[in-house]
């Protein structure tokens, strides 16, 4: 998947003052246990608040992850939303039927699940507290761009990436306003099905609250990866320290370290993911730091379906090692950032409960209100804020297996609307071509519309319907319906042009 615009497009309408350390980044794309009571309680500290605000503040900081129900009622809605994300669970051209269906069919079991755990994920109490407690500190480190301002986004449970956008301009970002958002994700590793889905949701929102704005619109920048920070590496590094100071001292050396990270399907995998690398690095930086003092292995959990995932799995290793009569082992959670279901139920409950050898098969203990790690988020934005970049320049570098559509003709690329693509043009999913409509007549059914230019090859075009809401073009918003050529039945999805009417840009969503 690729992202969706230029990561110095989100900040294009913000003043000259406010982007100017900015103007040199290059053009990338984006579219946007030490006790068991710490797992399940945290104080949430207020937001983050000041007297005085720095020369370059307000500056909002945006915790971005997958999120977590937080009750048991808030199951079937998390479920649907991830499943109907193909860029996380890709589906094909049934995604959108599957993905309700699939949801539906699991939403009883992981609610029995999540009732094990307490009644709901605590995702959303360890990210509210991560967040305002590194603004505490950045409010110290840097002052000159204080008040920082905690906000949390999540994918798929709420708070939502909409609510969280309409929190800022509430606050006083946006608006007509300006101001400095870092989308900070807690990804530790980059995968286009999470950083980079977490992405294009937030610039999708961005367009349609911000998306008309001329001037004063938020100035974005994102923390996008940061697998090997010695922060990180420090905080995992003492969890394991301590889990393995439990274990009798003749038989230390010979604990077997699982460093257990969330699955992605061999599809996403073998289009060229960044995200099992980096997360072998985290590993590797990890055992540098232990000097190697222990055998150490990378398992991969969490799979979902029958598709081919990533593995070795992290149940099926637990067993094997045990069959083999390997039993002390301490399995490391090491691409999340705090408790959820996948270490309290799925680590804890599922593979070292049913494994037969609690008392040897224990589990490191995840990062959650770890000074040291709140410590790293905070270096972590200190430097990025003091870099004047705009993103990693491994945001800039597409998978080479990525089939999403985001360039087209140099002559046809300048006839869209420049605030909305400014020199790129791009997809609402990766099974999408793009498409230009020309000699569009609005509200009139059945009228043919000359199909200009497909990213996708004009031999490639056969018949399809489609209908278009809410085109805004010269500032009028219409009703269009569309007679296109296109490869197979698609929806069609608009985005606002502002053309006079006679050029409109549409998404196409198109199965492989």
């Amino acid at each position: 998947m690729a992202l969706r615009n230029p990561i110095n497009q989100l900040s294009k309408r913000a003043s000259p003052s406010s982007i100017s350390k900015f103007t040199s980044t290059p053009t990338l794309s984006l579219r946007l246990r030490n006790g068991d009571q710490l797992r399940t309680l945290a104080t949430v500290a207020p937001p983050v608040t000041q007297d005085s605000t720095g020369s370059k503040g307000p500056t909002a900081i945006v915790f971005m992850n997958m999120g977590g129900p937080s009750t048991t009622a808030e199951v079937g809605s998390f479920l649907s939303n991830l499943f109907a994300d193909a860029d996380l669970i890709p589906l094909g051209r049934f995604q959108s039927y599957l993905g309700p269906l699939i949801a539906k069919r699991r939403t009883p079991k992981i609610e029995k699940q999540y009732a094990e755990i307490g009644g709901g994920s605590p995702i959303r109490k360890w990210s509210e507290y991560q967040s305002a407690e590194m603004c505490k500190l950045l409010d110290k480190m840097s002052p000159e761009t204080a008040p920082h301002k905690p906000y949390v986004a999540f994918r798929y449970a709420n708070p939502l990436t909409e609510e969280m956008y309409n929190k800022l301009l509430a606050d006083g970002f946006g608006n007509g306003k300006g101001g400095r958002a870092i989308a900070f994700t807690q990804y530790p590793q980059y995968s286009c099905s999470t950083t980079g889905s977490s992405l294009n949701e937030l610039w999708k929102w961005r367009q349609r609250l911000e998306g008309k704005q001329t001037t004063g619109a938020i100035e974005w920048s994102v923390i996008d990866r940061w697998p090997v920070h010695p922060g990180l590496t420090e905080a995992l590094a003492r969890n394991i320290e301590d889990q393995l100071a439990t274990y009798p001292e003749e038989r230390r050396k010979d604990v077997v370290l699982l460093f257990s990270a969330h699955s992605l399907p061999m599809s996403v995998v073998n289009r060229g993911d960044p995200y099992p690398s980096e997360v072998a690095a985290t590993v590797y930086a990890v055992m540098q730091r232990l000097k190697f003092s222990q055998p150490y292995r990378l398992v991969w959990q969490s799979q979902v379906g029958p598709q081919p995932w990533l593995g070795a799995q992290t149940s099926d290793t637990v067993t094997a090692y045990i069959e083999k009569g390997q039993k002390d082992l301490i399995l490391i959670p090491v691409a999340f950032t705090s408790d959820h279901i996948e270490t309290l139920f799925e680590l804890d409950n599922e593979v070292i409960g049913e494994s037969g050898h609690k008392d040897t098969v224990k589990r490191a203990e995840s990062l959650n209100g770890n000074p040291i790690f709140i410590q790293a988020l905070a270096d972590i934005a200190k430097s990025h804020m003091d870099s004047g970049v705009k993103c990693s320049r491994q945001m800039g570098l597409r998978c080479p297996g990525c089939k999403t559509i985001i360039e087209a003709e140099e002559s046809d690329r300048k006839k869209v609307n420049p605030s909305l693509h400014p020199g790129v043009w791009s997809a609402e999913s990766r099974r999408c071509r793009v498409v230009i409509v020309t000699t569009s007549h609005h509200g009139q059914q059945g009228e043919m519309h000359e199909v200009r230019m497909s990213a996708g090859g004009v031999e490639d075009l056969a018949f399809v319907w489609g209908r278009c809401h809410d085109i805004d073009s010269a500032g009028l918003t219409t009703s269009a319906f569309l007679e296109l050529y296109i490869l197979l039945r698609a929806t069609v999805e608009h985005v606002p042009g502002d053309l006079a009417g006679e050029w409109v840009a549409l998404h196409l969503r198109l199965p492989l």
